[in-house]
Formats: C-alpha cells, structure tokens, sequence
C-alpha cells in the first residue's frame, strides 16, 4: 500500500469532517492521494456521547493507524446485560467478538490527529453545497472545485446528495433518545455489575429505556429513550423526577444528565439510498444509509464503507473511478442495508428488550471485516 509520503497525483475533495469523511480522507490520504475536506461548522468537534466499536469498525481503525490511539482510553465491558422491568433477562459476551465503547469525542480527537498525521488539509467553515458527477464540488463561497473524487459525508440532510438527486426512501421511527456523557458514579450506584453494558427497558406503564455504557474509568454514556409523542419523556431539559421514578437505581448519573447543559432529543430516522455513487461522486454516511442506533453500527458502517471507497477508489484507474464506484457499491451496498432494515425493524417493534437479541444474523455487520479481500465470499456477493 502506498503511504501519505508517495503520492499517486489523485485529488479527493470530502464534504463533511465527521467520523465517515476523516475516516475516508486518512484512508485515501495514506493510499497516496491529496485530499482536503470541507467542513461546514467553525470548528472541528464531535458533539455526541458514547460509541459502541464493532470488529468491523476497529479493523478499519486499524487499517488507517488510529487503533493504537483508541484502545488508551476505551474498553471492553464483561457483558452487554439486558434488564426487562429490573430483572436481568441476558448477558451476551460475544464469544470472544473484538469490541470496545469509548466517547465519541475520543475517537473523534484519535481519527482528527490520524487524518492530518497523514496529510489531510480540513478546513472549517467551508460548507459545501452542490456536486456534479464530472468531480466538481461548489461550495457556499460560490468557489467551485475539481477532484479525481468527490465525497459527500454531510450527513443525513446532505447537499451533495441532493444537488445531484440521488433516489432515496426516509421514513421516521417512534422512538428517539437523548444522549449524555457523565461520570462513572460507580461508588454511588450501589452493588452491581456497573462495567458491564446494561440496556435498561420498562415498556408498562409507559416505555422509558436507558442504555448504560461505560466508556472508560471516568465517563458513563447514557441514552434515554422515550417515543416522540411523550412529551415528558422526550424532554429537555429531562425530567428528573419522572426517569429517577423509573430507575432508582440509577439517580445519581441521571441527576448528572439533568444538569448537561443543551441536551438534544433524537427521533430515529431511516434513509436507504438506491444507491451511492453517480460518476465521481460516492456518498458515505448518514448521507448515504442512516440508521436507528439498535445494532450500534450507525459509526460503524459509515467506517467501513469509507474505508472501502478509498480501496476501491485507489485500485482503479481514473478513466475506470466511475465503474469501480458502482462495483464498490455493488459489492458493499447489501450488507450495510440489511443492519439499516434490522435496526429499523428493532426499532419499531422493540425487540430489543427480549435479550439475547445479538444472534450471528444480527451481528452479521459486527463480524464484517472490511479489510479482508475475501470478505465478499463470505457474504455471499458475487465478485
């Protein structure tokens, strides 16, 4: 593989500087290309909380050299528990499946250094607006410019997206969550299994659910679920007395939530693409497949399919990008869109609090390794 150091003389240009464009800008910048990526905001930060790490997406991180980073401050919970009004109903291991949780901001902080150690130009305030399949990216300034490649990682509202008109399906689900990083408070929450991942669920007399996950030593991510339609379990700032009545247990990190300041409610969204590239142009991301969270592979697969565009990309000759962008899709395309309809359908009837719901179907993605050359085989695509 070409390194950052022997470039190959291809441009990429990359709309958006979330997990899905750093990771497509470190892969392809070590594979030799220049790429400079366009952020819209003014500065360069993750605002989420935690993040469940597959094998899949750690493969990735360590294809591109950020793993070693990550696994400083991050760690593998003895199990993912799953408790059905306060009794535990299973603890899920994995068999030895390599996994981690962090914060989003760390691994944020690991793939930002990871990009610019491999060259990456990013640069903020500069939102993009439009492409065109020919590899031309406008941006809001009305600057218009040319690349081997152009990537859209803007997100689920993407403008590179849409400027082309790529055909797509949204639909919306119930349920959403407010997401929080606090301290561990493992002192104060009394004898249990506190390291483990614990999906708390209460479906009577109303649905509330906290997601507990530990991230590390110090940090505690925690969702809060409710429907949309709640409009006091889809509060913010929450409602204290409603979720601490709810889980007791678990007052002292939600009196740490009722404090985050700027909380935001998320309601579960869906877009399936019929597909992800039109000549120059790949999309990754929400702006490609977003998800709901209830296989934690929104990252995840936003990850190996920037990893795998940049293969992809860097394997074929100019003349061939467009060919070998529908091929990549081709290729990658079913995999990521059956976890998008399990999550939905997860969502939707919320099987999740049934335990046990990590079978070798759903874990599919998680066992996915994006760096294996004979990785479609076994998938079942045909090379």
């Amino acid at each position: 593989m070409l390194t950052s150091t022997e470039k190959n003389g291809r441009h990429a240009e990359i709309a958006g500087a979330g997990f899905a464009g750093l990771t497509a800008a470190a892969a392809l910048a070590r594979m030799g290309w220049t790429v400079r990526v366009h952020e819209s905001s003014s500065e360069l930060r993750e605002q989420g909380a935690g993040i469940v790490l597959w094998h899949n997406s750690l493969k990735v991180l360590e294809a591109v050299g950020a793993l070693e980073a990550v696994l400083q401050d991050s760690m593998t919970p003895p199990f993912y528990e799953t408790r059905m009004h306060h009794e535990s109903v299973s603890h899920e291991d994995f068999g030895g499946l390599f996994w981690r949780t962090t914060t989003r901001p760390y691994l944020y902080k690991c793939l930002l250094e990871t990009a610019r150690a491999a060259g990456v130009e990013i640069v903020t305030g500069s939102e993009a607006v439009a492409a065109t399949p020919d590899g031309t990216l406008t941006l809001a300034s009305g600057r218009t410019l040319e690349a081997d490649l152009v990537v859209g990682a803007d997100g689920v509202k993407s403008r590179v997206r849409d400027s082309i008109g790529f055909e797509q399906e949204r639909w919306k689900s119930r349920d959403g969550i407010t997401r929080f990083l606090v301290p561990r408070l493992k002192d104060r929450l009394g004898e249990g299994e506190w390291d483990n991942v614990i999906d708390f669920w209460n479906l009577e007399p109303r649905y509330l659910r906290v997601l507990y996950v530990p991230c590390n030593e110090r940090e505690l991510y925690i969702a809060l679920g409710a429907p949309r339609a709640d409009e006091q379990g889809s509060r913010t700032p929450i409602d204290l007395e409603l979720w601490s009545s709810a889980y007791p247990e678990l007052t002292p990190v939600l009196e740490a939530a009722a404090q985050a300041p700027d909380p935001k409610y998320y309601g579960y969204e869906t877009t399936v693409l019929e597909k992800w590239s039109e000549g120059r142009v790949a999309l990754i991301g929400d702006a490609a497949h977003a998800m709901c969270p209830a296989l934690a592979q929104g990252a995840g697969t936003a990850m190996q399919n920037a990893y795998t565009l940049a293969v992809a990309a860097t394997g074929a000759s100019l003349p061939d990008l467009p060919d070998a962008l529908v091929e990549w899709d081709r290729l990658e395309h079913p995999i990521t869109e059956r976890c998008q309809r399990r999550s939905a359908e997860y969502a939707a009837n919320r099987g999740m609090s049934k335990g046990n719901q990590f079978t070798e179907e759903n874990l599919e993605t998680a066992k996915y390794d994006p760096t294996d050359p004979g990785r479609h085989a076994l998938t079942g695509a045909q090379q």
